[in-house]
């Protein structure tokens, strides 16, 4: 068989892809980006470099920052961003990623709502009257950015009056690769008492599992280290894109990115290596531009 024939039979293997095949459920945000001045900063309290979530002091801040400064609206929050950039790796058909979360009946859910669908992610809140949608404001000071994170309507998510119904269900049916992360401290929690990453990776594989039909796949990422895989009892190390220090832009997206770009492969039932090559490759575009956000089209071949 010539390279050519090799090539075609692959790609025709790659699964048809079809609306809310791929599932994310997580804390939804709406990223507000604006250029501030050190005044601004003072006024709140804030950092010029750093990532605080908000205390009642900052509450005032995210109406303040709309008022008084151009912004740009992005849809956030970890996992919609990362089926986000699914979606644009994949870019159609439109809706193959879904996404559930809770937000406010407020000006910022309507934005935020139409981010998502400018995004051409089929997003379906659970919308309530006791806390306004979630919001991240980026304020920008020359090349620094200080984070500032107001999670609220995030966190009122009811399975009962969402999840549940018939309707939402029926989406969760439909995928069929599911994302639902922000673990945190994850081998801590564990008691692994180890810092080594393929050590963690290694016992994270031999937790106990339901399915013993369907092998355990866990992958770890280290920022500019190798990302750390693991099938079984084998352990693999995958280098990251080489990348000029002077092009890094921001690097808080980047592990958003790489799911992003890693889910964009499973849903179409990729190797493990092309999972983490289209990881690294989304991860590396990202990290060249401010905020998780990215060209019109992807490169990556």
């Amino acid at each position: 068989m010539s390279k050519e024939e090799t090539a075609t039979s692959t790609s025709t293997m790659k699964t048809a892809l079809s609306e809310n095949m791929l599932f994310g459920m997580g804390n939804p945000l709406l990223d507000i980006s604006a250029v501030v001045d050190k005044d601004f900063l003072d006024k709140f309290g804030l950092k010029p470099n750093d990532q605080i979530l908000a205390e009642d002091k900052h509450k005032a801040l995210f109406e303040e920052i709309v008022k008084r400064n151009k912004v740009e609206y992005h849809a956030g929050g970890s996992t919609q961003n990362s089926v986000k950039i699914a979606q644009w790796m994949l870019q159609k058909p439109h809706k193959v990623a879904t996404f559930f979360g809770c937000i406010g009946k407020d000006d910022f859910g309507k934005i935020l709502k139409k981010k998502a669908e400018e995004a051409h992610v089929d997003a379906h809140y659970y919308e309530q009257t006791e806390e306004p949608t979630g919001t991240c404001a980026a304020c920008i000071t020359g090349d620094n950015r200080s984070l500032v994170a107001n999670l609220a309507a995030a966190n009122c998510y009811k399975k009962e009056k969402h999840l549940d119904l018939d309707s939402n269900w029926e989406l969760v049916e439909k995928a069929k690769v599911y994302y639902i992360a922000e673990a945190a401290t994850f081998a801590k929690e564990l008691g692994f008492e180890t810092d080594d990453i393929a050590v963690i990776a290694h016992k994270t594989q031999n937790l106990p599992k339901e399915n013993a039909k369907r092998q355990r796949l866990v992958v770890f990422t280290q920022g500019k280290d190798d990302t750390v895989a693991t099938v079984g009892d084998e352990v693999t190390m995958f280098p990251v894109l080489d990348i000029d220090q002077n092009d890094i832009v921001d690097t808080n997206g980047a592990g958003d990115a790489f799911v992003g770009g890693f889910l964009f492969a499973l849903v179409q039932e990729q190797s493990l290596e092309e999972c983490i090559r289209a990881g690294h490759y989304a991860a590396n575009v990202i990290i060249r531009r401010v905020g998780c956000t990215f060209p019109e089209k992807p490169d990556f071949h």
